[in-house]
């Protein structure tokens, strides 16, 4: 794997990682038990995204990533999470969840431009698919929630 892409899939790995931690906390936070099931399973699914493209870059040989990062402009909607947290209403957790989703979803549109290596980036492309519908559930959750 040359150094462009490791970057660019290592740099996923930190929005999965930044994500299973933003689901988790949304997850514990949440009111309804049926949403914090829902957001369980987005935690999982990104640990297990995460996993799968750290095995690529460790299988090329690579050092892959193993945490998110804290703070970066990049993940600025999982911080302002906590500040939502403190309403304590699942409309404001999902609120919150589909911001950080969108940085999600813009991180991997960005390792997508330029391409990927054929197996990078069948793995990307289905990962991407995946994190958009988790996307469209969220708010499909938040307007159900504003309309209620």
């Amino acid at each position: 794997m040359h150094y462009e892409e490791r970057e660019k899939v290592n740099h996923l790995i930190e929005h999965l990682k930044d994500g299973e931690a933003g689901f988790l906390a949304a997850a514990e936070d949440a009111l309804s038990p049926e949403l914090k099931d829902v957001l369980m399973g987005y935690a999982t699914q990104r640990a297990e995204f995460a996993e799968a493209l750290q095995l690529l870059v460790e299988e090329s040989g690579d050092k892959a990533e193993y945490t998110g990062t804290l703070g970066g402009a990049i993940h600025r909607g999982w911080i302002n999470l906590k500040a939502a947290l403190a309403k304590r209403t699942d409309l404001a957790i999902l609120e919150e969840c589909e911001t950080a989703e969108d940085f999600t979803i813009a991180a991997y549109n960005k390792a997508q431009e330029g391409g990927l290596l054929e197996i990078t980036e069948s793995l990307v492309e289905e990962q991407a698919t995946h994190i958009r519908q988790a996307h469209d559930e969220i708010k499909r959750l938040r307007d159900a929630l504003r309309e209620s």
